[in-house]
């Protein structure tokens, strides 16, 4: 333990080692780790739900049953939705079957006349670089299903974990008193108050951001005459979960759907779309729709996606941003940790500020 007096290099040397402790722990435990902060988000956004059927005269644990089961019923109906629309693609298999055999073949022939190599020794160094392809990542596909299929696991247990944190928020909530007994009770439930409602207000920003991103989608590829627009605009938009890179993502689909089903023409014109709609949700649609609600500055949310991207993947680019508000929020109230939580704030505000002070200044 160490306090103030104790020098700088020393107490820099215990913060790094223990960060490096944190982060080791978070990587090594993520298949458990990630799961149930997806409940405490969930749980997060299903309190109010839970709260008002109690107020109703319905027990605590009937409460919270029939919020879980609403949500889950939600859930299955958009999964099988998504199902259908999926089965509804079997038409194109054969269109992409017949399409994929002349592409492979103008390929060859391409190669042939401008490289001078047979068709048939192209053949054979296909197979070759396959084969040596599939024994060098072996393990590679190995690991990677063992873990996918660890975290699929861990994923069924979010709606225990949910049902355990509502049941026990009161709790928790005397724990979080113990814990920091220095700090007023009245100050840690406005933190906790102040953590429900940024989360609350990400989620609902988030659904509404997809509910515009998705019809924008959808009438740009009815426009041009794609096939099935409504799966392929809304599954885009949910892609936004991934930040900056989601709608790119979801735009792969619809445009091998216009290759295979129209023309190299409409596959310009449905990235154009989804370029035009990228740059939309970028600069107009996120930020004064989400970024109102999360006070996050462009800077700190691209690094904190990079951080949680490389700690826990695709989850860690869901899961960055609502984390990131979190903590904010909580470097807001601590008296310590406030520079932090202003170097990751909203940094809009300060220039306006500072250009009404003094407008001469440019920097």
């Amino acid at each position: 333990m160490y306090t103030r007096q104790t020098p700088f290099n020393t107490r820099l040397a215990y913060t790094l080692i223990s960060l490096v402790i944190i982060i080791y722990g978070l990587y090594i435990l993520k298949d458990v780790i990630v799961p149930l902060i997806y409940a405490v988000l969930l749980a997060l956004l299903l309190l109010p739900l839970t709260q008002r059927l109690e107020r109703w005269g319905i027990p605590r644990g009937i409460s919270i049953t029939l919020t879980i089961i609403i949500t889950l019923g939600i859930l299955a109906g958009f999964f099988y939705l998504i199902y259908a629309q999926i089965i509804s693609l079997e038409e194109i298999l054969p269109q992409l079957q017949e399409k994929s055999e002349v592409w492979y073949r103008d390929i060859q022939t391409f190669i042939r006349r401008n490289f001078h190599i047979s068709r048939t020794k192209q053949n054979a160094e296909g197979q070759k670089y396959l084969t040596e392809f599939l024994k060098n990542n072996s393990n590679l596909f190995t690991n990677t299903l063992s873990t996918t299929t660890n975290f699929l696991g861990n994923l069924t247990l979010i709606p225990l974990y949910i049902f355990l944190l509502l049941l026990y928020r009161d709790f928790l909530r005397v724990f979080l008193y113990k814990l920091f007994s220095s700090v007023s009770h009245p100050r840690i439930d406005v933190v906790l108050r102040q953590v429900k409602t940024v989360v609350i207000d990400y989620v609902v920003g988030l659904l509404i951001v997809v509910g515009i991103i998705g019809t924008l989608n959808t009438v740009g590829l009815w426009i041009i005459g794609i096939d099935h627009a409504i799966f392929f605009g809304f599954f885009a938009a949910v892609l936004v979960l991934v930040p900056y890179i989601g709608i790119a993502i979801g735009a792969i689909l619809p445009i091998m759907m216009a290759l295979i089903t129209k023309s190299p023409i409409h596959a310009v014109g449905v990235a154009a779309i989804f370029g035009g709609v990228q740059l939309l949700e970028g600069n107009f649609i996120t930020p004064y729709i989400v970024g109102s609600k999360v006070s996050i500055n462009s800077m700190a949310a691209i690094i904190v996606l990079i951080l949680f991207g490389n700690l826990w993947g695709i989850s860690g680019l869901v899961l960055a941003l609502p984390l990131t508000a979190i903590i904010k929020v909580i470097f807001d109230n601590y008296e310590p940790t406030k520079p932090f939580g202003f170097l990751i704030g909203d940094a809009d505000h300060i220039d306006v500020e500072r250009k009404k002070k003094r407008p001469d200044l440019k920097f």
